[in-house]
């Protein structure tokens, strides 16, 4: 059976969209960093997934995968077999200016995400059929950048960029990315409610994306046969006052 990867699946949208294609009766690769918290991770899938399919859904997985670490991924994704669904979400904040340029947290950070993403995809290369679909995210960081953003809003441009050649570069795989605004239900932006209010003030539908919206969004990029090369904003259509 093929597998929908989360890379990044133990808290968050990830998560949430490890526990959509579960419950709908997908085996589910998550991953994370640390192993036990995968695991654990893959554990809360499981018990959501057996509750709604009552008791036969497959068993989701949990692995160790570090981005920071592109020479070992192909190690770490040896065994996963077949996928249908490559969702890459995981990514860490982070602030960093000119001024005070921080190099091994910026090589880092760049490291993760546009090495690591490529790193992934060339792993699972392999194991991806005609009809599987890749899904990045990034952020609108890369639009509207903010004080510290300077490798944040790079790396986020950097996604789009990764879109474009991918998807010709692996035709007919589809490849798409996901660009979130402030996701109004997370508990990071829950913590700063006036820039939450801020947010929401700004947006057309005078309210924020929960995370349930960037997972519709991401299903829908990852399921639609005719979208392919696509960066969608998930922001309520925020203007700027």
């Amino acid at each position: 059976m093929s597998s929908v990867i989360i890379v990044g699946g133990t808290a968050g949208i990830g998560l949430e969209l490890a526990k959509h294609y579960a419950v709908r009766g997908r085996s589910v690769v998550v991953s994370g960093r640390d192993r036990e918290r995968a695991e654990q991770a893959a554990a809360e899938v499981d018990k959501i997934a057996v509750a709604d399919a009552g008791g036969n859904a497959p068993q989701a997985r949990g692995i160790a995968l570090d981005l920071s670490r592109p020479q070992d991924i192909a190690a770490a994704l040896s065994d996963v077999g077949p996928v249908d669904r490559l969702v890459l979400t995981a990514i860490e904040r982070d602030l960093n200016s000119i001024a005070g340029y921080d190099v091994e947290r910026a090589v880092r950070l760049t490291t993760l995400k546009l090495v690591g993403y490529h790193a992934v995809v060339n792993a699972l290369l392999p194991q991806l059929s005609p009809d599987s679909s890749v899904l990045f995210f990034g952020g609108v960081a890369k639009d509207r950048p903010y004080a510290g953003s300077t490798t944040v809003s790079t790396i986020n441009a950097g996604v789009v960029g990764m879109v474009r050649t991918l998807s010709v570069e692996i035709a007919p795989i589809r490849v798409n990315s996901i660009h979130p605004g402030i996701v109004g239900d997370s508990p990071f932006w829950l913590a700063k409610p006036a820039a939450l209010e801020d947010a929401r003030r700004r947006t057309l539908t005078d309210r924020s994306p929960t995370t349930a919206d960037v997972v519709d969004a991401s299903v829908f990029l990852l399921e639609n046969r005719a979208v392919n090369g696509v960066d969608l904003h998930v922001d309520g259509g925020r203007r700027e006052l």
